[in-house]
């Protein structure tokens, strides 16, 4: 069988998804193609379009990024207990003529956030962290580190998806703060997730969420969601601050291949993925 498989989002155009999932599929000699789809957030009428491509059998799983983690979920059917618990949805396949969705952003977020870290020989000081955003994948992001015994703080321009963050995890240890940073204790941060856009190409050099003129934190580890560039403005000013400091692509690779998994039950070769990932042209 050939795997039509594709990616909804907006914008699309720099995503290296194509590059990661064709490479799977040749690795392991897998008929199929990897498309873009870019539908704007206003456009719910083409989303359900794609949508309804999948669960008649023209596509057969879709991956979801910005801006539809969150707004897709109304036209699915069913969701794990993954994508219920984080709210949010990235990866979307058929079974028995049911749209299912899933999230393997949390899972794929520890994974290489573990990895890193061993990696960089990090050792955690303090179970604080801080996170900016809170959207689709800042709450991936937040759940992950929920389940790993964290201390969250989010920092949110939309600080109405930060309280509902919040109340949807009644349990966790959940704080929220304003953009500037004012009311957190930053000498107990040992680490720092961007989950936002900001730092994204085209605008690369001028976007970061870290507050103007603001110190880093001694001793705190930098984690970038953004993966074009593969070193934003963020991770060059935490670097000149001597900290250690990571870009989203080891995370988009690990949720690429655990949704790749999904849809075909074949495991991909992680170092031939990083490979076609690292020797890919930037758009």
């Amino acid at each position: 069988m050939a795997y039509k498989l594709g990616l909804v989002g907006y914008p699309v155009h720099n995503s290296l998804s194509p590059v990661i999932h064709k490479a799977a599929l040749q690795a392991l000699k897998l008929e199929g193609d990897y498309i873009l789809y870019p539908i704007p957030s206003s456009d719910l009428l083409g989303l359900r379009t794609i949508l309804f491509r999948a669960k008649s059998g023209e596509i057969y799983g879709l991956n979801i990024t910005r801006p539809h983690k969150v707004n897709v979920i109304q036209f699915l059917d069913f969701l794990t207990s993954s994508a219920k618990s984080v709210g949010a949805v990235n990866t979307i396949f058929v079974e028995g003529n049911k749209l299912i969705g899933e999230n393997t952003d949390v899972k794929g977020f520890l994974r290489d956030l573990h990895h890193q870290m061993v990696a960089a020989n990090y050792k955690q000081f303090s179970p604080n962290a801080l996170v900016f955003g809170a959207g689709g994948s800042a709450r991936a992001v937040v759940r992950g580190l929920v389940e790993d015994g964290w201390k969250i703080t989010i920092s949110a321009r939309q600080t109405s998806q930060a309280l509902q963050l919040k109340n949807d995890l009644p349990y966790a240890d959940l704080g929220i703060t304003n953009q500037g940073l004012e009311n957190v204790d930053l000498a107990k941060v040992s680490l720092i997730v961007n989950a936002t856009p900001l730092g994204m190409a085209p605008k690369a050099d001028e976007d970061s969420p870290w507050p103007k003129g603001l110190p880093f934190p001694a001793r705190a580890m930098v984690y970038d969601l953004v993966y074009h560039p593969r070193e934003t403005k963020l991770a060059k000013d935490a670097r000149k601050s001597g900290l250690f400091a990571v870009g989203g692509i080891g995370m988009l690779i690990e949720q690429a291949a655990l949704s790749f998994e999904i849809w075909t039950g074949q495991v991909p070769p992680r170092d031939i993925l990083t490979s076609a990932v690292l020797t890919a042209k930037p758009k």
